[in-house]
């Protein structure tokens, strides 16, 4: 029988923010794809195709109760890893990486699923233990093998971006389920070794990447293009910004990927650090609600579903910004809602139906 309080706390605050932020996006998408030539579908339509098929998403995963996918959390768990090994040995290579299965429909990316099934793995663990001092490192063992595999397959593809956002996400569960002070520096030390020692597991490539955010000036033309162009486009918006369609750097093309690693900082150039800020402030009130909605979960396996989606967009919107300004490495973080991708969207639009899901049900117990 349909309860009726389902559409009572229909979580509309959520809904029409994340609705705002999307359409913002997809504005700013024309206006960065606006001197293309009509070869095909305009990117900002595809956007709005994608967000059309994301909403549809999200509503189906809020129809169905959070608590079926407790008891699926280690299933999915297993069959996304079977997809990355796929990915491994059958997979189709794109530009140097190897990240998608062909499907003949559209090529999906398992990389991209791992992000919520991680999510929904861990929240199955986490809500699971009754541990109220905190755990130990012993105790840390299973949630770092449960991250650590998936995570050396995809840098295996290699991604390194998507690896590092899947530690993020489950370090910040971690961080939210209790760790001893001794763990944490324990941690902290073991992570300052693999950084260091890690450099020598890095592909060419991503060593370059780290060296151009050093030292992005070494190479203006070559390897420190982007994020130099980046920089002067986001500087050169001012406090106001250049308007609407009216940013030189990207009307003239000089910033590459525009309509995906750097979109916002065609909007930066264009609205100025005062529309920069209200984009923030909404990202912001975004993750402050998804707490808030953790917070109002009526049971554990729920807090920790919602504070792994808010983990999850909060480092997405932190690696984007830092590498548009100069601050981290281009990793290829894709900005939620903002950067155009099919995959980027549906995962974005996954996590914000499972928040819809546990704000809909804080009332059942």
């Amino acid at each position: 029988m349909f309860d009726r309080r389902l559409v009572t706390h229909f979580d509309w605050v959520l809904v029409l923010t994340m609705g705002l932020v999307a359409m913002i996006g997809i504005a700013n998408l024309y206006s960065a794809t606006s001197s293309w030539g009509a070869v095909s579908t305009p990117i900002y339509v595809k956007q709005t195709y994608w967000l059309g098929l994301g909403v549809a998403i999200a509503l189906g995963v809020c129809a169905i109760s959070y608590r079926h996918l407790e008891y699926l959390g280690f299933l999915l768990y297993g069959g996304t890893v079977a997809l990355l090994v796929v990915v491994l040995f059958f997979g189709k290579t794109s530009m140097g990486a190897t990240r998608w299965i062909d499907l003949g429909v559209f090529n999906l990316q398992p990389s991209e699923i791992m992000k919520i099934v991680i999510i929904i793995t861990l929240a199955r663990y986490f809500s699971s233990q009754d541990n109220y001092q905190g755990y130990a490192l012993h105790q840390l063992l299973i949630p770092f093998a449960l991250l650590g595999l998936p995570a050396l397959l995809i840098m295996k593809q290699p991604d390194l971006g998507t690896a590092m956002l899947v530690f993020f996400i489950g370090g910040t569960m971690a961080l939210f389920a209790g760790i001893r002070r001794s763990a944490l520096a324990l941690i902290g030390l073991a992570g300052l070794g693999a950084a260091c020692g890690g450099w020598f597991l890095l592909h060419g490539y991503q060593k370059q990447r780290i060296m151009t955010f050093l030292h992005p000036e070494k190479d203006p033309l070559g390897a420190g293009y982007h994020i130099i162009q980046s920089k002067i486009a986001v500087g050169s918006g001012g406090f106001l910004g250049k308007g609407f369609m009216a940013g030189t750097q990207s009307q003239l093309s000089f910033l590459p990927e525009r309509h995906t690693d750097f979109a916002f900082s065609v909007f930066a150039e264009e609205w100025g650090f005062s529309g920069s800020l209200v984009l923030l402030l909404l990202y912001l009130f975004v993750i402050i609600w998804g707490i808030y909605i953790a917070r109002r979960a009526a049971d554990a396996f729920g807090m920790f579903l919602a504070l792994g989606v808010v983990a999850m967009l909060f480092w997405h919107i932190v690696v984007n910004l830092g590498m548009v300004i100069g601050l981290l490495p281009v990793v290829g973080v894709p900005l939620p809602l903002f950067s155009y991708g099919g995959t980027s969207m549906i995962t974005t639009m996954i996590g914000t139906g499972l928040l819809l899901n546990v704000s809909m049900r804080r009332f059942m117990f």
